[in-house]
């Protein structure tokens, strides 16, 4: 006799609303990460169980965290959703997390859903927080979602407008996402600058073109910058045209950056503007939620070719060492060619 779905669900959850044991990865210290036991207590109302398949590393953000170089005046924004401890430490940060529901209401359980989480092994948050996975999203390639989701927010920002010729300086993660976005928009001529001459055949599959900083075309039309680095923005600002816009979506934490507004600056008319994901942007806000804008990159990852942006996979037993070596901009361990690190869990970790 076959017991219905719904029994199956409420029998399923119920088995596991004890206690759990899970494993977190900390940051003890600036360039210092450890995995650390944690406790789960019973499952509360409304709220879903999960078991991590997959997390991602965030090169730009959680690198800044790791390297303690965020400033102390920014510590509460940059609280990420399910962060525990303080920064700069010790604390349990990060915000790309895919997993399968073990426990909760009946319509999640044995669900791939995505979560703004750090990487732990089972966790459990709000059942609101979770994301299924479109059909055709894989979880392997689910962890670009947030990534992706900051560059929808930036061409929120800036959209590029049909026949427009825009130059994304910085070829990495980001970089490549909006480039591949803004090369979706009718007429677009989208050239992407990096100083890794490698990036040119990615380029080309997410439908760019690709330069080195010396040969990249000027005049464009709408300039976006990721590379966080000075001397790249410095190359976005000397690629725009009259009265172009040079995005910054590049965050630098207590870095300081030269930056110089001399030469054909002001003669331009340049727009110097930033795009942060914390918000959404300005144009859609009043009809756009954060969980909306997420949804969208979500179902927006059905496209194979986005896997290549996912360069290098290490088990979770081996996350302290990624993420100390990236701490460290380590380039022998995490090489020059990284793009998205992902982080795969055993099954029952």
């Amino acid at each position: 006799m076959n017991t219905p779905p719904s029994t199956v669900a409420t029998l399923s959850a119920t088995a596991v609303q004890a206690d759990a044991a899970a494993s977190a990865c900390w940051i003890i210290a600036p360039g210092r990460a450890e995995l650390l036991p944690e406790h789960l207590p019973p499952l509360g109302d409304g709220e879903a169980r999960v078991r991590t398949l997959h997390s991602a590393i965030s090169r730009g953000t959680e690198g800044l965290v790791l390297r303690g170089e965020v400033p102390a005046s920014e510590y509460a924004r940059m609280r990420a959703p399910f962060q525990a401890g303080e920064l700069p430490g010790p604390v349990k940060y990060g915000y790309i997390n895919v997993g399968r529901v073990e426990a909760g209401p009946a319509e999640l359980l044995g669900r791939e859903v995505f979560c703004l989480h750090p990487h732990q092994t089972l966790f459990q948050v709000p059942a609101h927080a979770l994301l299924p996975l479109p059909p055709g999203v894989p979880a392997g390639r689910a962890v670009l979602a947030a990534l992706l989701e900051t560059a929808i927010n930036a061409l929120w920002d800036a959209p590029p407008r049909m026949g427009d010729r825009v130059a994304v300086v910085g070829g990495g993660t980001l970089g490549l996402l909006v480039a591949w976005l803004a090369a979706r928009v009718p007429g677009c001529r989208v050239e992407v600058v990096d100083t890794l001459s490698g990036r040119s055949d990615l380029a080309a599959a997410l439908g760019a073109g690709f330069a080195l900083p010396d040969d990249a075309a000027p005049e464009a039309d709408l300039v976006v910058h990721t590379s966080g680095t000075a001397a790249g923005l410095g190359t976005a600002l000397r690629l725009a045209g009259f009265e172009a816009t040079v995005l910054e979506l590049s965050w630098y934490g207590s870095r300081p950056v030269a930056l110089t507004l001399g030469e054909a600056f002001h003669a331009r008319r340049l727009v110097l503007k930033s795009s942060q994901v914390g918000s959404v942007a300005a144009p859609q806000r009043a009809r756009w939620s954060h969980r909306q804008r997420l949804a969208l990159a979500l179902s927006m990852l059905d496209a194979p070719v986005l896997d290549r942006l996912i360069t290098h996979v290490s088990p979770y037993a081996e996350l302290p060492r990624v993420m100390n070596a990236l701490a460290r901009m380590d380039e022998a361990m995490h090489g020059l060619g990284t793009l998205c690190h992902r982080i795969d869990y055993p099954p029952g970790a």
